[in-house]
């Protein structure tokens, strides 16, 4: 039996995503080599991943998000500012500031303009100078802005090799028996920006921004004293998206700032 699903695809900063509400999804949800068949660049709508919106108790709005390869993840920053501009399209956060329900915990949401910017969870579990033999970068750092996150500091990360060290680095187990995501990160800002490069575990490739992989930079940029909040970080896509950090021992507060828009929607054949 098939089904015709609604959609609309958004991007935040190059980061894309299928946006769906819950109450169009079949009796019998979505499976993962469905979400993954959604995802796929060549046989399907294509995104970096997938993302569910609808309503819940005590909050505006919940949020559930999955990877391109059809896993469900914690949080992602950037796909997080788009479910705020799809629940305010779907009714469901209709004033200039939300709160809603993910997996890593409850978000704040305002609209700056034409911008979005999310209140994400906490940063945690920061390990500054991890060691990794066989490495060719001079330092690594591990923090959690939601999931996991290896920062690499590099001169350049435009001379990254990112296809041949994202995967070798992002599984590695002194990182924990899930990975984490790697970021290079420029040492010093360009035209009042450091450039960022993110491999995404779950995408299992580099995408054109990563929303907290920005997050996680700039709380590792910020701690090594190699930049100040708020730190604006240049995506690969060519969009900049702002991060405050606030870094005292009562408060990890981390803001994402940056673009969320509508790309197209339509409907896609999905069997039950």
């Amino acid at each position: 039996m098939s089904t015709r699903l609604p959609f609309v695809k958004m991007q935040g900063a190059g980061n894309d995503f299928v946006m769906l509400a819950a109450a169009d999804l079949p009796d019998s949800g979505l499976s993962a080599s469905r979400i993954a068949a959604l995802c796929d660049r060549r046989r399907g709508i294509g995104a970096d991943g997938l993302i569910v919106v609808g309503p819940t108790a005590g909050a505006d709005f919940r949020m559930t998000y999955y990877n391109a390869d059809g896993g469900e993840a914690d949080l992602c920053g950037n796909g997080a500012r788009c479910a705020v501009a799809f629940a305010r399209r779907l009714g469901l956060a209709s004033g200039e500031s939300c709160a809603f329900v993910t997996a890593a915990g409850r978000v704040a949401a305002r609209w700056a303009g034409e911008e979005v910017a999310v209140s994400l969870p906490p940063w945690r579990d920061l390990r500054l100078a991890v060691p990794l033999p066989g490495s060719p970068f001079a330092a690594h750092h591990l923090v959690n802005a939601g999931v996991p996150h290896l920062v690499v500091p590099v001169p350049d990360p435009g001379a990254v090799d990112v296809a041949r060290w994202g995967p070798l680095l992002r599984a590695r187990p002194e990182l924990g028996p899930g990975g984490a995501n790697v970021d290079w990160v420029s040492e010093a800002p360009v035209d009042g920006a450091h450039g960022l490069r993110t491999f995404e575990r779950g995408v299992e490739g580099e995408t054109l921004a990563c929303g907290t992989g920005a997050s996680a930079a700039a709380v590792v940029l910020c701690a090594l004293a190699l930049a100040a909040s708020p730190v604006t970080l240049a995506t690969r896509g060519g969009d900049r998206l702002i991060v405050e950090v606030e870094s005292s021992q009562e408060q990890r507060r981390l803001e994402l700032r940056g673009p969320a828009e509508v790309s197209f929607s339509g409907e896609v054949t999905c069997d039950e």
